[in-house]
């Protein structure tokens, strides 16, 4: 489980510094995180543009990422 109130502010500050330099750069992470339903829905929330992980993992990251975007409303830290 990611730490969204420390690792992940510091992840959501690096990445709106980027996209204020580039606008149209594209953001992911890869690993473990990147299959975790919890951490998936942190990086919808700081607008990452992927995930990438294990190909057992696939379904339940593809779950998560529609969960998170139906979700996106009431998600906070």
């Amino acid at each position: 489980m990611l730490d969204a109130k420390g690792v992940g502010q510091l992840m959501k500050m690096t990445v709106d510094s980027g996209r204020q330099t580039r606008p149209d750069i594209k953001i992911g992470i890869c690993g473990e995180q990147g299959g975790h339903p919890e951490s998936i829905r942190f990086f919808h929330y700081i607008k990452m543009d992927y995930v990438s992980c294990a190909a057992p993992r696939i379904p339940i990251a593809r779950l998560a990422v529609a969960q998170a975007k139906l979700l996106e409303e009431s998600y906070h830290i």
